[in-house]
């Protein structure tokens, strides 16, 4: 629930500034959520994993679409996306560096008993479940696979 009362603090303070970039960014987190709660059909609130994980899905959306953009010369389209995803991940906990996701992905990899690249799906689900909101799931998989190869 406190997401939800910092994202409409948020909005707010977007309304005031007229800073629509952020307003569009924030009303679709609100409306993502909303249809996370309605979705189940309860009237009860979605944990803090289904939170971060639809704002995590969120920013890579933005990001994809950005980089799409990106390679058509449409740096006119890129921008805002870029910017959404920059609001958005304002409230997504703080990113690891690769350091630390390497260092959780030798642990994991020490604790499972992982061998080569066959448990690959094995360490990269502990791993992601580790660490969900927290680091992407690509930069996950590209040091899983430096390791076991």
């Amino acid at each position: 629930m406190s997401l939800q009362v910092d994202i409409m603090t948020a909005m707010k303070a977007a309304m005031k500034e007229k800073n629509q970039v952020a307003l569009a960014a924030l009303r679709a987190v609100k409306s993502e959520i909303l249809l996370a709660q309605t979705a189940t059909g309860s009237k009860e609130d979605i944990s803090e994993d289904q939170e971060i994980k639809i704002l995590s899905k969120m920013v890579k959306q933005r990001k994809d679409s950005a980089a799409i953009f990106l390679e058509q010369n449409r740096e006119d389209l890129a921008e805002p996306e870029l910017a959404q995803a920059k609001i958005i991940s304002q409230f997504l906990p703080a990113q690891l560096s690769e350091e630390e996701i390497t260092v959780e992905v030798m642990k994991t990899i020490a604790a499972v008993g992982a061998e080569g690249m066959k448990d690959m799906g094995k360490v990269m689900g502990i791993v992601s479940g580790k660490l969900a909101g927290q680091a992407d799931g690509k930069t996950i998989s590209n040091i899983v696979k430096a390791k076991l190869s």
